[in-house]
């Protein structure tokens, strides 16, 4: 489980696609590896995925992680996009204690919404997503949304997708400022309310019968 608030961003090192599964690698700074375990669930662009080898490097203030990401969730997500030298949103999971400061988030991504346009302006810069239809219903007016991992508010909605209003810290922490039109962005729309929605439809399903 994790907030949506994303602690750093993690440099990509390496990636190689054996097999359907790609393996990853990426490096982050050693503050945010403390007492990191095998197995340990990391938030990467708001997939979950599990470490499978970890290793702090010589004379550096960096550690390496790596992941095996199969063939489903590359198929869902943006994670097979990755490149040698871009950035990747980090996120370590909950633990006790942590503060919630965004909303429970599950790291199980549901789609990707495409980039249609980016507006910068003085204070804050407008984002609009484009995403499938059938996903639409759960992205509401001020509800949640998380977006490669970075639990936001969700703006205007329109027939094609909702806009994002991303205020110049989201930026400076989260690697959304270096997206482009035409990227494909990772989202987990928010639990609570998928869960509302469904079992309202399953129910109007059943009196309808």
């Amino acid at each position: 489980m994790f907030t949506g608030i994303i602690q750093t961003q993690a440099i990509v090192e390496h990636t190689k696609l054996e097999g359907g599964v790609l393996r990853l690698t990426l490096k982050v700074a050693n503050e945010y590896a403390q007492k990191l375990t095998m197995g340990a669930s990391i938030a990467i662009n708001g997939c979950c995925l599990t470490v499978v080898e970890f290793k702090a490097l010589q004379d550096s203030d960096f550690t390496l992680i790596h992941f095996d990401v199969i063939d489903e969730t590359l198929k869902l997500t943006n994670l097979g996009q990755l490149q040698n030298g871009q950035w990747a949103n980090f996120e370590r999971s909950v633990t006790v204690g942590t503060e919630l400061g965004g909303h429970i988030v599950s790291g199980h991504i549901h789609c990707m919404a495409n980039i249609t346009s980016i507006i910068h302006e003085q204070n804050n810069c407008k984002m609009h997503l484009a995403i499938d239809p059938k996903w639409q219903k759960y992205v509401l007016y001020k509800g949640f949304v998380s977006v490669n991992g970075a639990s936001l508010t969700v703006g205007e909605v329109d027939e094609r997708g909702f806009w994002l209003h991303l205020i110049p810290e989201t930026l400076a922490i989260t690697n959304l400022d270096k997206q482009r039109e035409g990227n494909l962005l990772n989202i987990e729309v928010d639990q609570q309310t998928y869960t509302i929605i469904n079992t309202v439809e399953n129910y109007l399903a059943r009196q309808a019968n």
